[in-house]
């Protein structure tokens, strides 16, 4: 019988990290070239017709290739109009710092309210009339909140989110601010409510971390990494890990190793590793997202991110769904698609982590087609460019409503 191997603080924090994420990916993914998973083949044949895809896409949407990162800043620009970027260059801001603090509360509320809407929810924006659903419309929802002082303790200062504020949240101001009604109904309304609860109480009781400068807000983190920048720079890891320590008390209840949360991180017994983290497969989609979105403001604050590429793709469904429509993931039961699944599920962790793994892969096809690098074509880019929008179009030609081939039953924390 082999002995139980004691956890340790170092064992935790690896799995806080990119490099264990893209670590337990890639083992997935070699279990399943071996035809040793239980709930997918894959077949990579179908990945040059997948790259094929997403090319269009890129081609059709960044015809320059210049291709910004995928961060929450894309979906505040509806029509052409980048919303918040005209807000912000219109205001006289203190200093780079003062702006920098704002977008890291608005980037951080905006992203941890970004977990799927369902295929019903629509917001409708003032300024268009449109009525917008999905990440677009939380996006807007949770911008316009942001503008009217929704989280802001002061009346002179709405571009700001106030740890008191937050923790005091109710979910019928959550509510209001998304039009949730008994026709627009939102997935998950209670689950976001109380993670920016959660996230209240957590900044009001780290004032060493998010109140350096300010009152503590969740915008503090900027001061925080700033503080741990060497020679005004800080590696895309080192944020993410930052954001997982620092943040990673928010998250509901789940797995735990050392007396450390964490957070989206899951059990599938594929993984065998003979040492504390055996069976864990860490993804981080929701905070390798958030990073992704704290980068520009922070090289618009004049701190250099280096490593970009050090992160990993995202796990969640219109990546994953655009493996499984174009055909390199299948369902061995295709009776799957029928039911809704768990998001701790074999099957959804699986799909995820095989997500990443084939993110990289996929990567690596597109950049030699268009004679690119990781430094001149991230993979931050590539999932903007991309990824994303291709997994979108491929379920909006298969299904009406441009739902995910594989329905995850959402808490509103994860995706």
């Amino acid at each position: 019988m082999t002995a139980l191997v004691a956890a340790t603080d170092r064992d935790a924090l690896w799995l806080l990290t990119a490099e264990a994420v893209r670590s337990r990916a890639r083992m997935m993914l070699e279990t399943g070239l071996r035809d040793e998973l239980t709930h997918f083949r894959i077949d990579l044949n179908r990945m040059e017709a997948t790259a094929d895809a997403v090319l269009a896409t890129i081609r059709k949407s960044y015809p320059s290739l210049k291709i910004p990162f995928h961060a929450r800043w894309r979906h505040f620009a509806v029509d052409g109009i980048d919303r918040w970027g005209l807000q912000a260059t219109a205001l006289s801001w203190r200093d780079r710092a003062a702006r920098a603090r704002a977008e890291f509360d608005l980037a951080i509320i905006s992203v941890l309210l970004d977990a799927g809407a369902g295929s019903s929810w629509r917001y409708r924006d003032g300024l268009s009339g449109r009525e917008i659903g999905r990440s677009e419309g939380l996006a807007l929802a949770s911008l316009d909140m942001f503008a009217n002082g929704t989280f802001s303790a002061r009346a002179d200062d709405p571009l700001r989110a106030d740890a008191d504020v937050i923790a005091g949240l109710s979910e019928a101001t959550l509510a209001k601010g998304f039009q949730v009604s008994g026709v627009n109904g939102l997935l998950g309304l209670d689950g976001r409510a109380d993670l920016l609860r959660r996230l209240g109480k957590l900044v009001s009781e780290r004032k060493d971390v998010f109140g350096r400068a300010d009152t503590p807000r969740p915008g503090g983190l900027f001061d925080h990494l700033v503080a741990h920048a060497k020679n005004e720079t800080i590696e895309a890891p080192k944020l993410l890990s930052e954001v997982l320590i620092q943040l990673g008390p928010i998250w509901p209840s789940r797995l735990t190793l050392a007396g450390i949360p964490l957070g989206d991180c899951w059990k599938h017994p594929a993984i065998k590793t003979g040492d504390a983290t055996t069976a864990l497969v860490p993804l981080h989609k929701l905070s390798q997202w958030l990073t992704y979105s704290l980068i520009e403001p922070l090289q618009r604050a004049g701190i250099e991110v280096i490593d970009i590429d050090g992160l990993t793709g995202l796990a969640e469904y219109r990546n994953g769904g655009l493996f499984v429509d174009l055909g390199v993931l299948v369902l061995r039961d295709p009776a799957g698609t029928d039911r809704s699944h768990e998001v701790g599920s074999h099957l959804v962790v699986e799909w995820r982590a095989l997500t990443v793994a084939l993110l990289d892969r996929l990567a690596d096809i597109i950049r030699k087609r268009l004679g690119r690098t990781a430094d001149s074509l991230p993979l931050a880019s590539l999932l903007e460019g991309g990824t994303w929008a291709a997994g979108r179009a491929a379920a909006f030609e298969r299904r009406a409503g441009g739902s995910p081939p594989i329905k995850v039953i959402s808490d509103g924390t994860v995706f």
